[in-house]
């Protein structure tokens, strides 16, 4: 959730800090700080609020260059977010200084064992005890990883954790457990990050760092071992994109970026999936045919956006898989006791590959001796580690806190996953397979299509930027894209917003309904599904003989729906299951411009961060 950078090296350790910590801007923080080791002593500045706040404070009182440091940006869990409790944490001497993500569980009584033995601690954080700790091991011990390891095994909770003692100067250590960090390697150099857009401006070499893990990085190289001390294997990879796939190109925001890159991104998550016998394959597939013949059921966990990915996943699982499909919120599945077993398939999907959620879901099935497919953008991550199979989506890295491509990546990564499902039990033969295939192919231009006539959409959003409530309404596949509609609303705009099914209408949702009520509809394929497409005709009637004022997104060449649309937003015909694909970039970029006409920060939006690492 949080960023957090260490560097140790040549160059400026302040100046490649608190770049890298700008590069984490889009996890959401709600204040930051920087510590540097320099002649023998450490110097810190921290500030409550935006990075902005900490950049005036070191012009202001400048910090020495420093060879080794580390900066954090912090989304508050213990305590307010002002400056005492904006990371690093020193001990009482001012000797060691730590950063850290997630949480602490057993802190409280820890810090009642410091304050007995005389430690006096300043903040409210769960952190700050780790810095007391490390200096109490340290004196003991005399090494910082060695410390670091001592330190670990005494506390319970998810923790990412980098530290500096002013006593071991050429070294920054790191560990984690429930939560990112992965290592990068340079020529005379590693740095240590919650993310390797902190460090892709330096070296594109990267290391997985595995659970409960400590990392010493120094500049002649970097050792891993286990808490316990013991050798620890790390794979090696290289990161596929470079610092300038993280930058505006000229956009207003990274989301409109994000919203123009997904022809692109979706193109590149369908690359390499067919083989030259026309039969599909995932990344990394570490589950047998015969297991996934055999699976009753399969259950999609996912949080957020990607849980409407999930939803949408269930049609296709169900279509051509022919298989029962269950879908979940990852932060309720493990508490009801769910029904598992090794006939039991569960699809995990995660933008970051560390939702916190979705990797304990994960665990949990695991645990029952389900089996586990991952869907994930990120290399390397926790998710795609801990599961059997795992098919990467491909989208490059996504900057805005609200997803955008990496939700449509996600969309076709699930129905791939249903395509390969459906090929491997022999529920859809290879005509049908290769079709979709071809079908899925063609998106990437309809994309391109669709965001060419989206000027209008920009237009109506700005002109509805003072509304207070804006409903959304669909049936079959358009019910999660109204859903995912009203979530970006909710998260851009800061409004009331909700998504419905649309013949739930009547079942209580049409008493919101009044007159100037802006309703947005997504209207089913006339083609695919007549039936759903006159009964959501009817819906729209409905509403718009309350006075509602109607805007209806539907497919080219439908005009049945253009009377009752007081605003009609067409997208290219698509076959009716793959009409979440276009359907929801309108929705994208109604909600990024009405946000941005309300004054609001599409790429940073208040309370939220873009990698949820805790429960």
């Amino acid at each position: 959730m949080c960023g957090i950078v260490g560097y140790v090296g040549p160059q400026s350790a302040l100046d490649v800090v608190v770049a890298g910590l700008k590069r984490l801007e889009y996890r959401g923080y709600d204040s930051a700080g920087v510590a540097v080791l320099a002649d023998g002593a450490l110097a810190t500045a921290k500030r409550a609020g935006k990075l902005v706040n900490l950049d005036k404070a070191l012009a202001e009182a400048p910090l020495p260059a420093g060879s080794a440091g580390l900066g954090h940006t912090r989304w508050a869990t213990h305590g307010a977010p002002d400056d005492t409790n904006a990371h690093p944490h020193l001990d009482n001497a001012g000797r060691v200084a730590v950063v850290h993500n997630g949480i602490i569980e057993n802190f409280a009584a820890l810090r009642a064992e410091l304050a007995g033995r005389g430690h006096a601690l300043a903040s409210e954080t769960d952190t700050e005890v780790v810095a007391h700790l490390l200096a109490e091991e340290f004196a003991g011990c005399g090494g910082l990883a060695e410390s670091m390891r001592r330190v670990c095994r005494r506390l319970q909770g998810a923790f990412t954790l980098v530290a500096v003692h002013a006593d071991d100067p050429g070294t920054v250590v790191g560990a984690r457990r429930n939560a990112p960090l992965v290592v990068g390697v340079g020529e005379g150099e590693a740095f240590l990050a919650s993310d390797v857009a902190a460090f892709i401006a330096h070296t594109r070499d990267a290391l997985e760092l595995g659970q409960d893990q400590v990392v010493e990085a120094r500049r002649d190289g970097v050792t891993v071992t286990g808490f316990d001390g013991t050798p620890a294997e790390v794979r090696a990879y290289r990161v596929d994109w470079d610092a300038s796939a993280a930058e505006k190109e000229g956009y207003a925001s990274f989301m409109l970026k994000e919203i123009a890159e997904q022809p692109r991104a979706v193109a590149d998550t369908l690359l390499g999936r067919v083989g030259e016998d026309g039969t599909l394959h995932l990344d990394e597939a570490r589950i047998s045919p015969e297991v996934l013949r055999e699976a009753r059921k399969v259950v999609v966990v996912a949080c957020g956006t990607a849980f409407h990915a999930g939803l949408i996943a269930k049609y296709a699982i169900e279509h051509w898989a022919r298989v029962p499909c269950e879908v979940e919120l990852a932060s309720e599945f493990r508490y009801r006791d769910p029904i598992l077993d090794h006939r039991t398939l569960v699809v995990a999907i995660s933008q970051s590959g560390e939702t916190m959620d979705t990797l304990m879901a994960l665990r949990h099935a695991r645990e029952q001796g389900a089996h586990v497919l991952a869907i994930c953008n990120t290399n390397g991550s926790t998710i795609p580690r801990e599961s059997d199979a795992v098919l990467y989506t491909h989208a490059g890295p996504e900057v805005a806190v609200a997803s955008t491509k990496a939700f449509l990546t996600q969309l076709v990564a699930c129905y791939l996953v249903a395509l390969y499902l459906g090929q491997t039990r022999g529920s859809t033969d290879g005509t049908g397979i290769r079709a979709a295939v071809r079908e899925l192919a063609r998106i990437p231009e309809a994309l391109e299509r669709t965001l060419a006539a989206a000027g209008p959409v920009r237009d109506l959003a700005l002109d509805l930027a003072d509304q207070p409530t804006v409903l959304f309404l669909g049936r079959h596949v358009g019910h999660p894209v109204a859903l995912e509609g009203a979530l970006k609303l909710k998260e851009l705009a800061y409004m009331h917003a909700e998504g419905f099914a649309a013949g739930e209408l009547k079942h209580g949702p049409i008493a919101l309904v009044e007159p100037g009520l802006p309703v947005v509809v997504v209207v089913p394929s006339p083609s695919g599904h007549r039936l759903l497409h006159d009964k959501i005709v009817s819906n729209i009637q409905e509403i718009r003989a309350r006075g509602a004022r109607t805007v209806v997104v539907a497919e080219e060449g439908d005009e049945s729906v253009a009377p009752y649309a007081d605003h009609l937003v067409r997208v290219p015909a698509v076959p009716p299951l793959l009409q979440p694909l276009v359907a929801t970039v309108p929705l994208q970029v109604f909600a990024c411009a009405l946000a941005t006409g309300r004054g609001n920060d599409v790429d940073q939006p208040r309370n939220l961060a873009k990698s949820v690492t805790v429960e």
